[in-house]
C-alpha cells in the first residue's frame, strides 16, 4: 500500500543568493543537485536545532525540502516534500533524514532518503514517487529490502539501467529493478559484528556489492555520475588518522571506472578538508548549460556547531584525461548578481586588508560583513551585471567611525569610481550629493545610506570596496536602486495642460544652488524675504529660460533643465539627486508659462513646498509659505489674481535645509474648483 503525502505551501523565491551560502532562510546539507526540465533541482537534508528529546551535539533531521533554479542565482523553496512523521515504515521521531537523491526515469520521478526504521537498528532507505519533480510525493509503505545504510544515490544509465549506492558496511552499489523500487540480484546473509556493551544482532539479508578499490578510511554519501566513457563515484572521505588527539575532517574524494559497479580506480580529492574544522562534507556534481558544478555544505551560519550546514556551489573544471581538478571553497560562489540586488560583500571574490565576520552571532542568517582595516584595504566582488540599472544610485549598507570615506570601484582597487561615500554620522546628514540621511538599524551600529552614481558601469564588470579613509570601514551590503521615474524630458512638439486636479506639471528647472543651512527653524519672513531677495544669477527675475541653457552662480555653474513632472508634486530633492550636485540645502528655481486662450479673472494661486517658497505671476509676489512646512496640497493660497489673455510668466523659488525637498501648485475658481483650460509652455531646446 502506498501513502499519498499532500502538502499545501507556496513556492517561496529566495534572493541575495549568487554567493555562498545559497539558501539563507534554513540550514540546508547533503545537497544532490538534478537538472529536470531545464532547471536545476536541488534536494537537501533539513537541519534543525535538536528537540529537547535528542542529543544537543548530533545531527538532527526531521523533513526535507526541495529548491529549483534557472540561473543558480535566485533560489525558489518549493517547500516540504517530506516529513519523518509520514513515512509509513519510519521511525516519527528519528530525526534521521539525511542524505537524499531523486531521478527521473519514464516522466515519474523517484525520490530516495534514509531513516530510522520503527523498529529494530540501523537504517532503511525509503522511496517516494511523483510526477513532478517538486512534488507532491507519495510514499511506498515499506522501505526497499536489502538495503540497510544511509545516503542513498541512484544512476540510471544511458541505456536505461538504474544503480544505487549507499553507505553502510562499506560503500555499496547494486543493479535496480525497472520498477525502480527493488535491488535485483540475491540478497546475502550476513552477520553484523557484535559492538562493544551491544547485545549480538541478528544476521541480515543484503544486496549488492562492495565497491573495490576505494583508499582505506572512513566514507560515506557516495555520488556516481557518468561523463563521456568514464564512470565517476565521489565520496566524502577522511584521509587524517585519529593519532595524537588529531579529529581529522572529511575530504571531498572520487574514482573512476569504465563500469557504474566498479572496480574502481581511485584517484584523489575534489575539495580538501574546510579550513574552519566543519567534520561533514557531502556533495553532487551536475552539469548545467555546458558546465559543471559542485554542490556541497558548510557551517557558515552555525561557526560554534558543525552539525547545521548550509549548502554552497562551485564550478568544477575537468583535465583531458577526465580527471577533476581540485575545487577550492570560495565565498562568491557562482553565479551572476544583478547590480540591483543586494549583495553581500562579505562574499568577495578576492581582497587584501579585508577581514569577514558574522553581523550578528544569534541570527547568523543576517549573514556577515567584511571589515577593511586600514587605508588601501580593499575586497573585490566579480561577476555584477548592470544592464539593470537605468538611472541608479548606490545604496550601502555599513558600520564606520566619522569622516570615514570608501568607494565603490569598476574593476580593480584603482579602477573607476562609481560611487564615494563619506560617513558623517555624528550629523547624521550625508555629504552634499547624496539622496538621503543615514538611517540606524535596531542595534544602532549599522547605517544604511544612498550616494549618486559617479560613474556608470556598462553590462558586467567586478566591484571593489576601498578603505579611503583613516579608519576602518565594515560593509554588509551593497545595492543599486532605479529611481522611480519622477521626470521625463519634455518631448519635441507637444502640448501640455494641466492634470485633471488642475495640478501645472511642467517646469523649466534650474539645478539647485548650494545653500548653507543646517535647520530650517530659520524660515521665518523676514530670513526668507532676504533670502529670496538676493541675486544669485543674472536677470533671475526676466529670464526665460531654454533646455540646456547654462548659468552661474557663484561658483556653480548650473544647468536649466526642460521636464514634465509624472507626479502632481514635483519631486525637487529627486531633481537634484538626478541632475545636481546638492540635494540637501539647496535652494530651488523653476519657471513655467501659463498661456491663456483668455482673460481669466479671481482665480487664485494655491501651493504646497517641502520647506519654504515664494511664487511670483507676471513678476509680482503673489505668494509666501514661510517656515518649516510639509509638502501638503493647497498649503497656502493666494489673493485673487487675474490671468491675462496670451502668456503669464509664473515662478518660484524652494528652498531647504536636510529634508526632502517638493512642491506642487495650481490656480483654483471661487468656488475652489481646479483651472485647467490653459496651456503650460516651456521653451524645450537651447
Amino acid at each position: 500500500m502506498k501513502q499519498t503525502l499532500t502538502l499545501l505551501f507556496m513556492a517561496v523565491p529566495l534572493w541575495m543568493t549568487a554567493q555562498n551560502p545559497i539558501v539563507r532562510d534554513q540550514f540546508t546539507a547533503d545537497p544532490t543537485a538534478r537538472v529536470f526540465n531545464n532547471k536545476v533541482y536541488l534536494y537537501a537534508s533539513h537541519d534543525i536545532t535538536p528537540p529537547a528529546s535528542q542529543r544537543q551535539d548530533w545531527f538532527c533531521m526531521e523533513d526535507y525540502h526541495v529548491f529549483s533554479s534557472e540561473n543558480l542565482t535566485e533560489w525558489t523553496d518549493h517547500g516540504m516534500i517530506i516529513s519523518q512523521k509520514d513515512v509509513p515504515w519510519g521511525n516519527p521521531d528519528g530525526y534521521s533524514m539525511w542524505a537524499p537523491d531523486c531521478v527521473e526515469k519514464n516522466g515519474k520521478y523517484y525520490f530516495y532518503f534514509p531513516n530510522a526504521p520503527k523498529s529494530g537498528r540501523g537504517f532503511a532507505i525509503g522511496v517516494a514517487t511523483a510526477d513532478n519533480p517538486e512534488g507532491p510525493f507519495r510514499l511506498e509503505s515499506e522501505p526497499i529490502k536489502g538495503v540497510s545504510g544511509i545516503d542513498p544515490c541512484v544512476l540510471v544509465d544511458t541505456d536505461g539501467q538504474a544503480y544505487i549506492y549507499w553507505s553502510g558496511m562499506g560503500i555499496r552499489g547494486a543493479k535496480l529493478k525497472s520498477n525502480m523500487k527493488e535491488l535485483e540480484g540475491e540478497l546475502q546473509e550476513v552477520r553484523i559484528p557484535r559492538r562493544e556493551g551491544m547485545p549480538e544482532m541478528p544476521p541480515m539479508k543484503v544486496g549488492g556489492e562492495e565497491m573495490k578499490g576505494l583508499p582505506d578510511g572512513f566514507k560515506e554519501g557516495p555520488f556516481a555520475f557518468k561523463r563521456g566513457e568514464w564512470y565517476y563515484l565521489t565520496f566524502p572521505w577522511v584521509r587524517g588518522s585519529k593519532e595524537n588527539g588529531a579529529n581529522p575532517t572529511e575530504t571531498l574524494a572520487y574514482a573512476m571506472s569504465k563500469s557504474p559497479l566498479g572496480p574502481w580506480d581511485f584517484k584523489g580529492i575534489i575539495m580538501a578538508e574546510h579550513a574552519n574544522g566543519c567534520w561533514t562534507n557531502h556533495h553532487s556534481l551536475v552539469e548545467y548549460r555546458g558546465q559543471w558544478y559542485l554542490f556541497y555544505h558548510t557551517n557558515f551560519f552555525s561557526p560554534n556547531d558543525d552539525k547545521r550546514r548550509s549548502v554552497c556551489i562551485e564550478k568544477v573544471a575537468f583535465n583531458a584525461d577526465g580527471t577533476i581538478q581540485e575545487v577550492k571553497e570560495t565565498q562568491r560562489g557562482v553565479g551572476i548578481n544583478k547590480a540591483t540586488e543586494k549583495i553581500e560583500i562579505d562574499r568577495f571574490s578576492a581582497g587584501n586588508g579585508a577581514a569577514t565576520a558574522l553581523i550578528d552571532t544569534v541570527n547568523t542568517f543576517r549573514g556577515g560583513c567584511v571589515t577593511l582595516q586600514e587605508k588601501g584595504g580593499w575586497a573585490q566582488y566579480n561577476d555584477v551585471d548592470f544592464s539593470t540599472v537605468k538611472d541608479g544610485y548606490l545604496v550601502v549598507c555599513a558600520n564606520a567611525a566619522d569622516n570615514t570615506e570608501f568607494c565603490i570601484r569598476s574593476q580593480s582597487a584603482k579602477g573607476k569610481v562609481i560611487a564615494r561615500v563619506k560617513m558623517t554620522v555624528k550629523s547624521e546628514m550625508t555629504r552634499p550629493g547624496m539622496a538621503t540621511p543615514f538611517r540606524r538599524d535596531q542595534s544602532n551600529q549599522w547605517l544604511t545610506m544612498t550616494a549618486p552614481l559617479e560613474y556608470m558601469p556598462k553590462d558586467m564588470t567586478s566591484l571593489v570596496v576601498t578603505n579611503e579613509g583613516d579608519a576602518a570601514v565594515s560593509i554588509d551590503w551593497i545595492q543599486f536602486k532605479n529611481r522611480p521615474d519622477y521626470f521625463a524630458p519634455v518631448a519635441k512638439n507637444t502640448t501640455a495642460t494641466p492634470d485633471d486636479q488642475g495640478f501645472i506639471r511642467r517646469w523649466m528647472l534650474l539645478e539647485p544652488i548650494k545653500q548653507d543651512i543646517r535647520s530650517n527653524v530659520i524660515f521665518t519672513n523676514t530670513w526668507l524675504r532676504d533670502a529670496f531677495s538676493k541675486t544669485y544669477f543674472k536677470d533671475q527675475m526676466t529670464i526665460m529660460p531654454k533646455g540646456g541653457q547654462k548659468v552661474k552662480s557663484g561658483q556653480q555653474t548650473l544647468t536649466w533643465r526642460a521636464l514634465d513632472s509624472n507626479l502632481f508634486n514635483v519631486k525637487l530633492f529627486r531633481f537634484a539627486e538626478k541632475y545636481g550636485d546638492q540635494t540637501y540645502g539647496s535652494l530651488f528655481w523653476g519657471v513655467t508659462v501659463i498661456d491663456c486662450s483668455e482673460e481669466m479673472k479671481d482665480v487664485r494661486l494655491a501651493a504646497g513646498s517641502n520647506g519654504a517658497s515664494m511664487w511670483w505671476l507676471n513678476g509680482e509676489e503673489v505668494l509666501l509659505l514661510e517656515g518649516d512646512r510639509r509638502m501638503v496640497e493647497d498649503d497656502g493660497m493666494s489673493a485673487r489674481l487675474t490671468l491675462k489673455k496670451g502668456h503669464n510668466v509664473l515662478r518660484c523659488a524652494v528652498i531647504n535645509g536636510p529634508g526632502l525637498s517638493d512642491m506642487c501648485v495650481r490656480f483654483i475658481d471661487e468656488k475652489g474648483n481646479p483651472v485647467t483650460n490653459y496651456k503650460v509652455k516651456v521653451n524645450r531646446e537651447k
